[in-house]
């Protein structure tokens, strides 16, 4: 990789991994829908003049949003609210587990050992961390986490199946949509939006425009360009930085400490993450150098 792209996947990793901590900070103020409604809102009015309309593509859009964004960001940043971020932050690293048996059951991908080694040792890092006493007094929170963590496979493998737009296209459509959605799903489900909004400060409002518009647009800007120009396989093993900035900057900005029980159980997912990612790394890396012998 050029050194260019290397400071790119970790400036992703930073990114992304920063945003559990300014979302946590904001999530005082904001009832959590009612935050990522704004996140996206932001994010739309950033990027939707630049992109075409998604002709043909309106209604796979908006199940693809209802399942990645509105369903899955509603409970993660619910559950948010009730855990520390950087619980949070270890506990949505299931992700990639839940990714590797979607995409088995609903696409029919072959997966080998390592990958199904990791997807055991990442939930048995959770069961550590779910262990913890101060964890256990918030179980509704974790399970709230993890199944927003199955809604973004899932809407991951929709993604794959049903949409054919650009990488900022979907970016820009999806946070339209997601912003509906969240609106509508926070005057439902929340209370107290008027006045969260009324009486925000410019603390709070700075970090719901960092969740939008550097969160969201820069990181996937970012993530999507490698993703131009390397295998999927070859850039996922960035990510694995994201919960390490995640609990460096909450232990930082926000005074949180993990317990020995919690840490050693998110060294344990972030193991079995690992096996995942540097399979999918190591299986991309011969395909490219297969790729550029023909």
């Amino acid at each position: 990789m050029r050194l260019i792209h290397i400071v790119m996947g970790v400036s992703v990793a930073l990114i992304w991994g920063m945003g559990l901590v300014f979302a946590k900070a904001a999530i005082g103020h904001f009832p959590p829908i009612l935050l990522m409604a704004l996140r996206f809102l932001v994010t739309a009015l950033t990027l939707v003049w630049w992109v075409p309309l998604p002709k043909g593509e309106y209604l796979s859009l908006f199940w693809v949003t209802l399942m990645s964004a509105a369903l899955q960001y509603s409970m993660t940043y619910t559950g948010l609210k009730g855990l520390d971020a950087s619980v949070t932050a270890l506990l949505v690293q299931l992700e990639v587990p839940f990714l590797i048996i979607a995409g088995t059951v609903l696409l029919s991908e072959r997966n080998h050992w390592p990958k199904w080694l990791g997807v055991l040792i990442c939930f048995g890092g959770v069961a550590l961390i779910v262990g913890e006493p101060k964890t256990q007094s918030q179980l509704y929170a974790v399970f709230l986490v993890i199944g927003g963590c199955a809604c973004w496979a899932v809407g991951q493998v929709m993604v794959r199946k049903m949409l054919t737009l650009s990488g900022m296209a979907a970016t820009a459509w999806v946070a339209v949509y997601a912003s509906i959605q969240l609106f509508v799903m926070s005057w439902i489900f929340e209370d107290g939006q008027r006045a969260a909004i009324a009486d925000a400060g410019w603390v709070v409002l700075g970090a719901v425009v960092y969740l939008g518009l550097v969160m969201t647009a820069v990181g996937y800007g970012f993530w999507f360009s490698l993703l131009r120009i390397y295998p999927v396989g070859m850039v996922a093993p960035f990510l694995l930085l994201m919960p390490l900035f995640s609990v460096l900057g909450s232990v930082w900005f926000l005074g949180e400490t993990l317990s020995p029980g919690a840490l050693i159980g998110g060294a344990v997912v972030i193991f079995g993450v690992g096996l995942i990612t540097f399979d999918g790394y190591r299986r991309g890396l011969a395909a490219r150098r297969a790729a550029s012998t023909i």
